[in-house]
């Protein structure tokens, strides 16, 4: 029989809680306790939930999540419903914004409706300038027949001007000079085209008969008196004294008569003569068909 006291005897089992006077009932072993305490943990977790309020067990992650979700849906249907109407608004905006002058009708009709509340403004005008009289100057018109007087005026001014001072650039022979005691005695119509051609770049005078200024008649008189034929100063006149010929028997030396100017043929169509003021002798072609061919000495 084992001792009392000892290790491993079933009257003194091995528990550190078992005091040397405690008896069998007031034994308890680490087994027996795990019950209790667990027993006890879930009161405690049951006691804690019940004293928490309502809003604290909404707000638990599990519920928080479909209301998060239902938010962030809402959000999104609200923007969506936003922009419709958006669009709706802008599609059925009436025409006359998209009209300036409808714009500008609107302004007018505001601007004339502020006039017409204003007050009436008066504007003094002096006595003076009120019986001031307009006076117009007086238009007069010139005739054709006045200018065309002007024009033959003042050519007549510039031609004697310009002979006055061709009387003083000539010292040789003159007309009548040649015709007492012509230079060519025999005559031909090529030595008198010749002579005529001398007379080239000559200035246009009118009235001239000198190598200081020829006018057309005035160069033709000048060169034939050299041959010892006196001629008029006229080219009507020196075109009836000559004899007509045809155009295609016409040669250099003949002279084209037309009216109002006569001048040497020089062969070709051309026409050797003192043209017009501002001009000097020269060859050119004729340029009208209202001409004639005279030939002098026969």
């Amino acid at each position: 029989m084992a001792l009392s006291g000892t290790p491993d005897s079933e009257e003194n089992p091995a528990n550190p809680n078992i005091g040397s006077t405690g008896t069998s009932s007031d034994v308890v072993t680490r087994r027996s306790l795990r019950p209790a305490a667990t027993r006890s943990a879930q009161l405690s977790n049951r006691s804690h939930a019940a004293a928490v309020s309502p809003t604290a067990s909404s707000s638990s992650p599990r519920s928080a999540a479909p209301k998060a979700r239902k938010k962030k849906s809402g959000i999104i249907n609200i923007a969506v419903m936003t922009l419709a109407v958006g669009l709706v608004g802008t599609m059925a905006l009436p025409a006359y914004a998209f009209n300036p002058k409808s714009a500008d009708s609107a302004q007018g009709a505001s601007a004339a409706a502020s006039l017409k509340k204003a007050h009436p403004q008066a504007l003094a005008v002096s006595s003076e300038v009120a019986a001031a009289s307009v006076t117009r100057d007086a238009v007069s018109a010139t005739t054709e027949e006045e200018l065309a007087t002007r024009k033959a005026e003042t050519a007549r001014q510039q031609a004697a001007v310009q002979l006055a001072s061709y009387a003083k650039a000539y010292s040789g022979p003159s007309v009548s000079d040649f015709l007492a005691n012509p230079p060519y005695p025999s005559f031909s119509l090529a030595q008198v085209f010749s002579v005529a051609q001398k007379y080239i770049g000559t200035p246009y005078v009118y009235g001239g008969a000198t190598p200081a200024g020829f006018d057309c008649s005035g160069y033709v008189m000048f060169v034939y008196a050299q041959f010892g034929i006196s001629m008029p100063h006229s080219s009507t006149a020196q075109g009836n004294m000559g004899t007509r010929i045809s155009i295609k028997d016409a040669v250099p030396g003949d002279l084209v008569i037309m009216p109002g100017h006569d001048g040497f043929y020089a062969g070709n169509g051309n026409i050797m003569d003192a043209p017009k003021p501002g001009g000097y002798v020269s060859i050119r072609p004729i340029w009208t068909s209202n001409y004639y061919i005279v030939r002098i000495g026969i």
